[in-house]
Parts: C-alpha cells; structure tokens; sequence
C-alpha cells in the first residue's frame, strides 16, 4: 500500500509550488493539484514500452500504463523526479529525455500537473517488480487495437491521443 503521509508539492497550474499535500489528500476526491512525471519509452522500432500497474496501487490497480509515471516529491524538480522514477522503475539511467509538455489531467479521485517526456532506448529494462506488476513493449496497432477497452489508464489513453495519435512509427522512433 502507497503511503498515504508522503508529501507531495502543491502546485498552481504553471507548475509552481504554493504548498504541499500529503498523498492521501491527493487522492482523496478534493483534487488538489500536484505534479507528476511521465516518460514514453520508445524502441527504435517504433514499439512503446508499458507497464502494468499493480494490483496493490490506490489508482488504476491493473491496468497497463505509460513506461514511468511517478508523482514529484516535495522538494524535487521534474527533472530530479524524472531520473529517480526511471531509475526505481525500470532500472534504467542512461537516457535522454525529450520534454513533450504539460497537462492538467483530472479524474473523479485527483488532480494532476502531468510533465510528459519521450526517449528512444534499446538497452536492457529492469523493471522493478515492487513498482509494477509487469511491462512489455506494444506495437502502434497493438495500442490503438485496445484503446477504450479497459486494458489501459484513461490518463495513458488521453495522452496517447493528445501526443502521439495521429503519428507514424518514424516519428515515434526518431532520436
């Protein structure tokens, strides 16, 4: 079980902090707002890594999601944030991340400042069995053949659509 204590930084939608929220109260259904890290991970060809969520996790238990995806700590930078999750996730430390933007993403439980990055990687992934239950890479046609299924997070799916919908493996793959 998430340690419902942990600090997070309270965020406006800019990005800065104006405080900070334990994660119970992040999640708790008054939607105050905090950031998080996502990385894509793709192959060079093409593929996207994803992993699944674990059956233990407040949010989303089970279903597949974005490679990383990990909440910043109070006190951290996304960047700070971005290496620490890649690292505890998947075991990887030499990449380099492609800034893609942000996003407020809100669900009936939270509300989230989400700082999405891509990267193409080939090496060896570690995936943490702690963190994730399991992660695979897809095909484009794998993903779009499950999208509104229920297989995915409506947050992965949303930004899917908003990222990388309407691109073609070439471009996903570009370094």
């Amino acid at each position: 079980m998430d340690c419902q204590e942990e600090l997070f930084p309270l965020v406006d939608e800019q990005g800065t902090v104006i405080g900070s929220v334990t994660r119970g109260e992040a999640h708790g259904g008054t939607k105050p707002l905090h950031p998080v890290v996502h990385l894509h991970v793709f192959s060079s060809r093409g593929e996207l890594y994803l992993q699944k969520r674990p059956r233990w996790k407040d949010i989303q238990p089970g279903r597949w999601d974005t490679a990383v995806g990990g909440h910043v700590d109070l006190g951290e930078n996304v960047q700070m944030a971005l290496q620490r999750e890649v690292s505890e996730e998947l075991g990887i430390t030499d990449f380099e991340p492609e800034s893609m933007g942000h996003y407020v993403f809100e669900s009936d439980r939270e509300r989230e400042l989400v700082f999405v990055h891509r990267t193409v990687y080939d090496g060896p992934v570690c995936p943490n069995e702690t963190e994730l239950e399991e992660g695979r890479f897809w095909s484009v046609q794998e993903i779009k053949e499950h999208l509104g299924k229920g297989v995915f997070t409506p947050n992965f799916e949303q930004e899917w659509v908003r990222f990388f919908g309407s691109a073609d493996d070439e471009i996903l793959c570009r370094k």
